[in-house]
């Protein structure tokens, strides 16, 4: 491979000058932001802001609306200091509006009138609608969220409905020292007949009570231990390592004892050339001319492992900080994290990307590298983009703002592409050479008649269902998290499962190229990375059984949010295991092939 002329180098100086200014610039608006956030230290008497967020279906939490979409009304407070929303919270729909009510840092309220409402036919039907889908509201206090139903209806003898909404809240705090720690809320009054042309009043009150819960402990009440259970989290993960010894040691049987068989029989010297061109030699070694032949459509190829890299490292990178920092204690930290994550480590896009797509003689590399840089970022906002369409349709507060989407395209040029650039130059300098262990035939070899699930197809699709049995059970946990009201924490458990996922697929993949080389057949480039992506696939079908049997959801807003966010995270997955299972078999297939006597 050539050197690069000398203006790539100047384009790799001005990409690493453009990252350096664009983090400084990240840093310092960070910082200024941050010296703007409440630091939750309050003194006596000051204020504590009460923020209402939104309403939606119990059901589910995804679809949601703005708090003020409905008919409540405000408190007499209008003054209040500049919120900073984060680019994470734009995206999860997080609207936090001031209530208006006045809360003072341990100075109690008794029951106290805020505001009225005169119910209109209009409101009055808002507010049934609402009540019969059972919409339940979301607020904070210093971050810390509050839940409950708007109301609940009735029937009496006679069948008819009758609605009742709650208008009177009293908000429980707890306190440590000059932190807030605790958050309760509860209906003690009793909810209030919905009547057309009626008044509403709403009314609050405050108490405040001395806690002895540790400010980094005061999310620990939002933490529902009943759902991720630590047994059954051990029970799988044994389970899964079992099935990694197992594999591991298949695969040690296949390198240590059924190759050095073949290794004896095609180096002994007595197997002379008669044996040779009568047909004896038979089996993967037949197949040393073309195993190494470039793969079709090397370019796509290259992108995908690409990605891959790129998405298992920014996974491992949001598990590890996740694990270090609890994440779930802020709103939106976590994508925040994963899509800040996701831009700097591009560079590891265009290193491996880069590198193999000059391995495979690769000579259109700037459009390899724009297809690095931007194939998966452009699927996931397509799709996002389509469900927002919806999304503004039903007047949900999941609608990406378009300030929001600037934002993002502005990260995806100036922070990936220099990043994915620097990178793919790098990689074609450093790791662009082939060095095959075996010369490569001009003309390939014609491929042997097989039994049906000796074809690369049933291969990819077996090849897939036993690194989905490894992660099954951490699937349910993690969809159990999303599409609900509860929070995922057990990230050291997610860990673990990745590591397994990943040894799983390698061994798999190792096993069913085994079979195909074995089978005469060189065409494993693509067989070992869909075979891992293959888990995808049974990814996305265990959401369709998740959908119909363990959520509640209906409509077209939520059908199309469910399945498309779950198309996104099977993509994801697969992209990064096929790529992972690809780099594992690669490893494999030069170890076997550069310790074969070659004639």
């Amino acid at each position: 491979m050539m050197n690069p002329s000398k203006p790539f180098f100047h384009l790799i100086i001005m990409a690493v000058r453009t990252v350096i200014c664009l983090v400084a610039t990240l840093t310092l608006l960070s910082n200024y932001a941050l010296c703007d956030e409440h630091d939750h230290r309050y003194n006596d008497n000051d204020e504590v802001v009460l923020w209402m967020n939104t309403v939606g279906p119990y059901p589910n939490h995804q679809e949601t609306y703005n708090y003020y979409s409905l008919p409540f009304c405000r408190g007499s407070k209008k003054e209040i200091s500049h919120y900073h929303e984060t680019l994470g919270e734009a995206i999860l729909g997080v609207e936090l509006e001031f209530s208006g009510l006045d809360i003072r840092f341990k100075q109690g309220m008794p029951e106290t009138k805020f505001c009225s409402v005169h119910l209109t036919e209009e409101k009055y039907q808002k507010f049934v609608y609402a009540i019969k889908n059972l919409y339940s509201y979301q607020m904070y206090i210093d971050d810390l969220p509050i839940e409950g139903l708007i109301g609940e209806f009735k029937e009496d003898e006679h069948g008819t409905e009758a609605y009742y909404l709650y208008t009177h809240k009293e908000f429980s705090l707890g306190y440590n020292q000059d932190r807030i720690v605790e958050v309760n809320v509860s209906l003690n009054n009793q909810p209030k007949l919905l009547e057309p042309n009626t008044n509403l009043d709403f009314t609050y009150s405050v108490t405040w009570t001395p806690s002895t819960v540790r400010f980094s402990d005061r999310f620990d009440r939002y933490l529902d231990p009943t759902v991720f259970k630590p047994r059954i989290h051990w029970f799988s993960i044994i389970n899964s390592f079992m099935l990694v010894v197992f594999l591991i040691g298949l695969v040690s049987m296949i390198l240590m004892r059924t190759l050095r068989k073949d290794y004896a029989r095609y180096s002994r010297d007595e197997f002379d050339d008669i044996e040779r061109d009568m047909g004896d030699d038979y089996g993967w070694k037949n197949v040393h001319s073309d195993v190494f032949r470039n793969p079709q459509h090397p370019l796509a190829l290259s992108v995908l492992v690409g990605t891959g890299y790129h998405i298992a490292a920014v996974a491992a990178t949001v598990i590890v900080l996740a694990i270090v920092a609890e994440l779930y204690t802020e709103r939106g930290s976590l994508l925040n994290t994963t899509i800040y994550t996701y831009s700097l480590l591009s560079f590891v896009n265009g290193y491996f990307g880069g590198g193999l797509y000059s391995q495979f003689g690769g000579r259109k590399w700037i459009r390899q590298m724009l297809f690095s840089a931007f194939m998966f970022p452009s699927i996931v906002c397509g799709t996002a983009f389509m469900i927002n369409f919806i999304a503004l349709y039903y007047h949900a507060s999941r609608a990406i703002p378009f300030g929001a989407m600037v934002y993002i395209a502005c990260i995806g040029l100036f922070i990936n592409l220099p990043l994915t650039l620097a990178g793919t130059i790098m990689g074609r300098n450093l790791r662009g050479q082939a060095n095959y262990p075996c010369r490569v035939s001009s003309v390939p070899r014609p491929i042997p008649y097989k039994k049906w699930y000796m074809e690369p197809s049933a291969i990819m699709l077996l090849g897939g269902i036993l690194p989905f049995g490894s992660i099954s059970i951490e699937m349910y946990f993690i969809f159990t998290s999303f599409w609900t009201f509860k929070i995922y924490y057990v990230y050291g458990f997610m860990l673990v499962v990745f590591f397994i996922a990943i040894a799983v697929t390698v061994c798999v993949d190792i096993v069913c190229t085994y079979i195909l080389l074995n089978g005469e057949d060189h065409r494993w480039q693509w067989t070992s990375f869909l075979t891992g992506a293959s888990t995808s696939l049974y990814v996305y079908l265990y959401s369709f059984y998740y959908f119909l049997f363990k959520t509640k959801m209906y409509g077209l807003f939520q059908t199309a949010f469910y399945f498309g966010h779950m198309a996104l995270f099977s993509m994801a997955l697969g992209i990064m295991l096929g790529a992972m299972g690809y780099v594992g078999t690669s490893l494999f297939v030069r170890k076997i092939y550069s310790t074969v006597k070659i004639d």
